[in-house]
């Protein structure tokens, strides 16, 4: 099972309102998380208000491996969480030492 930390949609028409939960990659943009991490309010005036992150299950979550979206990857970053290198990172350097051992 791949997990995904992502946004869900919450709200009303023009004021959006996000929560941040855990998903499994299969699951629907708005359907039942696995576990909630937090909220993200664009709209709330006091910019300390606007993302809260439960960073302690965050934290779990990425250690096991879960891949987070690239907005809350940005949140989880400005709120001083170190994130893991992504998978496949070295592609490109793999190819080209195969391929200088080749010839």
């Amino acid at each position: 099972m791949s997990v995904r930390i992502r946004l869900t949609r919450m709200g009303r028409k023009n004021r959006p309102f996000y929560r941040i939960g855990a998903y499994d990659n299969r699951t629907r943009r708005d359907g039942v998380p696995i576990e909630r991490l937090g909220h993200y309010d664009p709209l709330n005036p006091k910019e300390e208000e606007q993302v809260v992150l439960k960073l302690d299950r965050i934290k779990y979550w990425l250690s096991v491996g879960a891949q987070p979206s690239e907005t809350v990857a940005s949140m989880v970053k400005k709120a001083g969480v170190e994130l893991p290198a992504k998978r496949g990172s070295n592609r490109n350097a793999r190819q080209r030492a195969k391929a200088k051992k080749k010839g």
